[in-house]
Formats: C-alpha cells, sequence, structure tokens
C-alpha cells in the first residue's frame, strides 16, 4: 500500500534530523526548560533570595542543591509528558481524574497565577524607580508590551525574546563577583548544610523551594514543548534543555545569595522585598551595583510578567477543551486571548492603586501556591505511570522513588509553613 503524504513527511522530517550533528539537535530543543526555570526567577523568588542572604549570609546556600533536585524532577516530567501525549497538564489532568478536580486545580492556579502576577508589575514598578522611572510612566508602558508579546501571533517569536530577556540575569553573576565573596566559606556552605535553630530561617527555606518550584512552572514547561511541536525523537534533547534549565535557574538563585549574603548580611542590613536589596547594595557596593541588581529585577519581572497571563490562559483552556495558544487569532481562541488580556490588566491596575497591601497578595499566593503544589504532584506521578497515556515512557522505578520523595519533601514544608503561619511565628 502507498504511504500517504503525512507519513513521507514525517518520515522526511525525521530523516532530516537523524542526519544533523547532536550539538544542532541539542541547540534546537534549548529554549522551553530554559525559559520555564529562568521565569521562575521572579520578583517574589528574588525577594525571597535577597532576604535569605541578607538574614543569614551563606549558611542558606545549601538549599540550592536541593532546589536544583527538586526542580530536575519536575521540569523533566512535565517535558516528557508533553513530548509524548503532545498535550498540555491540564488536558491530562482532566483525561485522568475528571471535570471536578480539574476545576478546583483551576481555580486555584488562577488564584495563585493572578497575585504572583500582581508581585510581577510591582517588581518593574519597583526596578524602573531605581532608574528614575516613575510607575505611571513604567507599568503602562510595561503593560502594553507584554500584551502586544502574547498577542503577536508566533511561539517561536515569543520564545526567542523572552530567551533574549533572559540573558539579563547575567547581571547577577556580575554582582556577586563585584561583592568579592569568600569563595572557600562559598563553596563549604554550599555542600554542607546548615540550619539556623530559628522559626524565621525554616519559613525562609520553605519560601525559597515554593518560589523555586511553582505550580505553574509545571504547566510552562509542558506547554512549551507541546507548542514547540517537539517529537518523541527529540526527547533526550528535551531532557537535557530541561536539565540545563533548571541549573541555570537555581545557579542565579546562588548568585543573589551570595550577593547578599557577602554585602548586606555582615552590615546586619535586613530587606523585605529586591528594590530594598538593590538600595542597600549602593552604599557598600557602589551606584554600579545597585542598577545591576535593579536590571535584573526589571527583567526577572518583565519575563515573569509575560510567562503568567499566558500559563494561567492556557490551563483554563486546556481544562475545559477550548482553543488556546499564541499562534492562534481572536477569532480562533477568543477566551485563550481574552483571559490573558485581563491578566495583563489586572495586574497593572492594582498595582497603580494607592495603597495596596502588594505583600499580603504576594502571601496568599504562596499559601494557594503551598496546597495545590503536593496535589499537582501528585497528579503529576499517577499520570506519568499510566502505560494508557504514556506507554512505554512510564516512570522507572528511580525516577519514581525521586519523584515520591519530591511529593514527601514539598508537603511536608508545606505543612510546616501552615504551623508556622497559624503560630504566627516568622
Amino acid at each position: 500500500m502507498a504511504q500517504t503524504t503525512e507519513t513521507i513527511d514525517q518520515n522526511q522530517n525525521q530523516n532530516a534530523s537523524s542526519n544533523k550533528p547532536k550539538w544542532l539537535l541539542v541547540l534546537g530543543a534549548m529554549g522551553p526548560g530554559i525559559l520555564t526555570a529562568m521565569a521562575g526567577n521572579d520578583a517574589g523568588g528574588i525577594s525571597t533570595y535577597s532576604s535569605a542572604g541578607a538574614l543569614f549570609g551563606y549558611k542558606t546556600l545549601w538549599m540550592i542543591l536541593v532546589m536544583t533536585f527538586l526542580l530536575i524532577v519536575a521540569q523533566e516530567s512535565a517535558c516528557r509528558m508533553g513530548v509524548v501525549t503532545g498535550k498540555g497538564f491540564a488536558s491530562l489532568i482532566r483525561e485522568k481524574f475528571g471535570v471536578r478536580l480539574t476545576a478546583f486545580a483551576m481555580l486555584a492556579l488562577v488564584i495563585s497565577n493572578v497575585a504572583i502576577n500582581f508581585s510581577n508589575f510591582a517588581g518593574i514598578a519597583s526596578g524602573m524607580e531605581l532608574f528614575g522611572v516613575p510607575k505611571y510612566i513604567s507599568l503602562p508602558f510595561a503593560g502594553i508590551a507584554v500584551w502586544l508579546l502574547i498577542m503577536s501571533g508566533s511561539y517561536r517569536r515569543v520564545e526567542k525574546i523572552l530567551l533574549a530577556v533572559s540573558s539579563v540575569f547575567i547581571t547577577y553573576v556580575i554582582a556577586a563577583f563585584l561583592a568579592g565573596p569568600d569563595w572557600g566559606q562559598v563553596a563549604k556552605s554550599t555542600f554542607i548544610p546548615q540550619v539556623v535553630p530559628s522559626a524565621s530561617f525554616i519559613s525562609l527555606t520553605i519560601a525559597a523551594i515554593g518560589a523555586t518550584i511553582a505550580p505553574w512552572m509545571i504547566f510552562l514547561a509542558q506547554n512549551n514543548v507541546v507548542d514547540k511541536g517537539a517529537g518523541v525523537e527529540s526527547l533526550p534533547y528535551q531532557r537535557i534543555d530541561a536539565v540545563t534549565g533548571s541549573v541555570l535557574g537555581c545557579l542565579i538563585a546562588w548568585f543573589i545569595i551570595i550577593t547578599t549574603g557577602t554585602i548586606l548580611h555582615p552590615q546586619g542590613i535586613v530587606i523585605a522585598e529586591a528594590a530594598d536589596a538593590a538600595r542597600a547594595l549602593a552604599p557598600i557596593a557602589g551606584p554600579f551595583a545597585e542598577k545591576l541588581f535593579a536590571a535584573g529585577l526589571v527583567a526577572a519581572s518583565f519575563l515573569a510578567a509575560c510567562v503568567l497571563p499566558g500559563v494561567t490562559s492556557s490551563a483554563v483552556c486546556e481544562a475545559f477543551g477550548w482553543e488556546r495558544g499564541e499562534n492562534r487569532t481572536w477569532e480562533e481562541a477568543p477566551t485563550y486571548k481574552t483571559i490573558s488580556t485581563i491578566v495583563i490588566i489586572s495586574g497593572v491596575v492594582v498595582v497603580l492603586t494607592p495603597n495596596i497591601n502588594l505583600f499580603q497578595m504576594m502571601v496568599t499566593a504562596q499559601v494557594i501556591a503551598g496546597v495545590l503544589l503536593p496535589v499537582l504532584l501528585f497528579f503529576l506521578i499517577f499520570i506519568i505511570n499510566d502505560k494508557r497515556i504514556m506507554g512505554k515512557f512510564t516512570n522507572g522505578r528511580v525516577w519514581n522513588v525521586l519523584t515520591w520523595l519530591t511529593i514527601i519533601i514539598v508537603t511536608i514544608l508545606t505543612i510546616a509553613m501552615f504551623v508556622l503561619e497559624f503560630l504566627n511565628i516568622g
């Protein structure tokens, strides 16, 4: 029987891919994992890492290894599910667990993402104010830029622009070297865990891990692979992307802690947010260090502000079977475009509102994320071990142990967070 045109095209594409050098295939796969991990270093994450360094110096550096491990497990699993099924995480949850549980997960995700997006626009405003630009000018321009990028109609273009924005994170690497840390002590603190017997240390540890492996990142990692059209033959290269992104994202956090741990901790300077850290660097490390830190804050906040609306609308549309994606027009995906627009506008309007309690919003978002993350990881491990869905690409024994270990660690930390909140211990 003659082959169909589609089959011939697929075979030609596979042959073309197999003839390419491996380093070109790896480069071609790069993007989704790196973008997801970098977007995780948002305004809330930078504030958390900056505070960790300022309060406890290098004593929190060992957490980066734990966070890298947790992130790799989640990223690789999401990447593999996307490549094998060609579907997003929300679709698979609906297929496996039904509409009711999916609706609950989507409601919690929307509330959490919207609150987190408020903090991202607040990060843009705070960072730009350090360059002398008031928020009433920076935020409308940022909102328009985010909206235009998301509505551009090309996933490839959006990915390239956001990856370019991610390169600004190098500012935190430069800032760390300018700080002049004791690299021997840095290495020791990175590989030898140190625990400070205080509730604030425990709370900060929980916050740091929660900021690194946020629930929306699972949806983003999987959707990015699906939107990119990655096939099963590219799975080894997508895994490289997922691991590389996790390591690079956590390295940025490591350098932020080094910077504030070197400069602010010895001075006893306490900070509440990333902008405070940038301001505090100026009199000690000079204005250049302040501007570097501020530039990183603006870039990180902008990157996350571009990602959150799309993740939110994609998850909701997947959950209820509506069309989604940057490549769709308004006529093809009206709900997707509308939800993204509402999330962006609300972020700008809320941050521009006088006397708004953004800190309380961030706390609320963290609590919701704390509840949602173990549930999503529970969904994840049952989906990824379903042979009907994953075929031969289900978890092996070792990866199941690692995934369950991740679930246990995150669950214990989440319970600890609620206990501390209930007892009002800071």
